[in-house]
């Protein structure tokens, strides 16, 4: 049997091995050429665990934490580690809820409270099963097995939402000793791959820390974010008052008429932006910066806090900050040989700071409009001046870089962070990641109004995450307030755009293990097929089409 693993030493190198060899006694024999530890892999395309058994000539490539599904598969071990010793330190009776990405780690919920002392404990139970190297055995169940587990272990979300998919026939349930789990996703092998983590008491809570993806062999040190706290307690809130915290919660309501529920999330994005529009206004605020990652849905958030701030008697002018990119000719190019438009580099600062400036100080501007096929930036048709009563609201990916408005008085400005946080979960312990949400928006987005495929988006995805991490992410603390650009019911109307774009990727093309792993994710949802009565301004419309606001 030929065994080609792919990128070692930057190249592919063919081995032999008997049929029936696992990944993990592969990867035992090339270990040295990898600098990051090993937890998945992808074999032909298609991620697979390392206990996966080879039964023919096959293409592997290993994957460290540097790739989204690798990293889940590292934190979903963790969790069922963490579940087996706290049953064995708390009780069986001792409940956990995985509520969402925190301080570089996991934050989490117990029914019982857990002291400094507790965790303690726990985390020295943790670390003993690790050293003792415990298998963690998968097996494929039955949606009635699973059901009827889920009932003994007192999940019923998780059969509830089971039971609201009868397409759905084999489960993954994990065993680590005599503890029983069902994960939606691949894998780790043993305990010995779980050797990083850090456990800590926070709020009403605890956090399981973990290796980040820009450095996979340490834990960062602890920075308390206490706006994404407040920002996920506001989600949570918004789950409460829509009924909806599950995904079966939405999939028992898919076929009823869903005017209610869209006009239920449009209400509380409008009350929102009230709110916000009223802070900026008591701050006497000129400057309204606005940054989020990739498809938090910058634009229609703009424009719609441009027409609340009007209702309230302000003149407003919205800028975007891609209107300053440097012309292609002027841009370098990174160590690839490729372009780098994520860095504030590519964004021609200087002219954005003069025009700024010089909008604020009463002085006509001709502001720049750049022609994306062409390649550079286009003058005289947005000569503006503004009076002294106007709010600019600029948003983009580096709006709260200092960099780009140095120069200007802090005192005029008003910063908000943007992104699409959803209270929605699978169940109790498996969660759906606000990135892998925000990849499903673009993923339609680009489709329908950039003519990209979707091999196109799941390529270059991790160049975006990437410069997320390094232009956007470091300076959402530096926001005033935060805005939750989720449409609670998006994953049913996303699903009818995204499904059929997704089944286009074939096993021989390298996006083809991505496309399985989100198509697995969008088989727990239903459809929401009739997605007319969304209000035109929606943030959803940005992405599925039919915005009034985003042409």
């Amino acid at each position: 049997m030929k065994i080609v693993i792919r990128n070692i030493e930057k190249q592919s190198k063919e081995f032999d091995y008997p049929i029936g060899t696992k990944v993990e006694q592969i990867l035992k024999d090339v270990k040295e050429y990898y600098k990051y530890p090993i937890y998945a892999c992808k074999l032909d395309n298609a991620y697979r665990a390392l206990t996966h058994i080879c039964t023919h000539d096959s293409v592997i490539e290993f994957l460290d934490i540097r790739n989204q599904a690798t990293w889940l598969i590292y934190q979903n071990s963790l969790i069922l580690l963490f579940i087996k010793v706290l049953h064995d330190v708390c009780g069986l009776d001792s409940k956990i809820s995985v509520r969402n990405s925190l301080n570089k780690g996991l934050y989490i919920t117990t029914n019982k409270e857990i002291d400094d002392n507790t965790l303690m404990t726990i985390d020295k139970g943790m670390r003993e099963l690790v050293k003792k190297d415990v298998p963690i055995i998968k097996r494929w169940d039955s949606q009635e097995d699973v059901k009827k587990l889920a009932l003994d272990l007192g999940q019923k979300e998780t059969y509830r939402i089971v039971d609201t998919m009868p397409s759905i026939q084999d489960l993954s349930v994990y065993s680590l000793e005599d503890e029983k789990q069902v994960f939606y996703s691949l894998m780790v092998p043993s305990t010995s791959y779980l050797k990083l983590f850090e456990l800590r008491t926070y709020k009403r809570g605890l956090l399981i820390r973990f290796p980040h993806q820009k450095d996979p062999l340490s834990i960062q040190p602890f920075a308390n974010e206490q706006y994404l706290y407040d920002a996920f307690k506001q989600t949570n809130g918004w789950g409460k008052i829509t009924g909806i915290k599950y995904i079966s919660d939405m999939n028992e309501r898919a076929h009823e008429n869903h005017e209610d529920l869209f006009l239920l999330q449009e209400a509380l994005h409008n009350k929102r932006i009230n709110e916000l529009s009223e802070e900026i206004i008591s701050r006497n605020a000129r400057v309204v910066l606005i940054c989020g990652p990739s498809s938090s849905g910058k634009t229609t958030f703009a424009k719609r806090l441009c027409i609340q701030l009007r209702v309230s008697g302000k003149d407003t002018l919205y800028l975007g900050t891609d209107d300053y990119f440097l012309n292609r000719n002027e841009l370098k190019v990174d160590e690839n040989g490729e372009m780098d438009f994520e860095s504030i580099s590519a964004v021609d600062v200087d002219l954005f700071r003069n025009n700024i400036v010089d909008l604020l100080n009463d002085k006509l501007v001709d502001i720049p409009t750049f022609n994306f096929i062409k390649g550079e930036k286009e003058y005289g048709k947005r000569k503006t001046r503004i009076n002294k009563d106007t709010i600019i609201v600029i948003e983009g990916i580096h709006a709260l870089n200092k960099i780009l408005t140095k120069g200007i008085d802090d005192n005029e400005k008003y910063k908000i962070y943007i992104s699409p946080f959803s209270p929605i979960s699978l169940d109790r312990i498996n969660r759906f990641p606000t990135t892998d949400s925000r990849m499903l928006r673009r993923l339609v987005r680009d489709y329908q109004f950039r003519g990209y495929s979707a091999k196109v988006t799941l390529k270059d995805w991790h160049k975006v995450r990437a410069g997320e991490d390094t232009n956007i992410f470091p300076f959402a603390k530096e926001a005033d307030a935060f805005f939750n650009s989720n449409c609670i019911y998006e994953m049913g109307v996303l699903k009818k755009y995204a499904e059929p774009l997704l089944k286009t990727i074939g096993r021989d093309e390298a996006e083809y293990g991505e496309a399985q792993r989100m198509l697995g994710y969008l088989s727990f949802v239903e459809t929401i097929e009739d997605d007319d009565l969304i209000v035109n301004n929606s943030i959803i419309r940005e992405f599925i089409g039919g915005s009034a606001i985003v042409k």
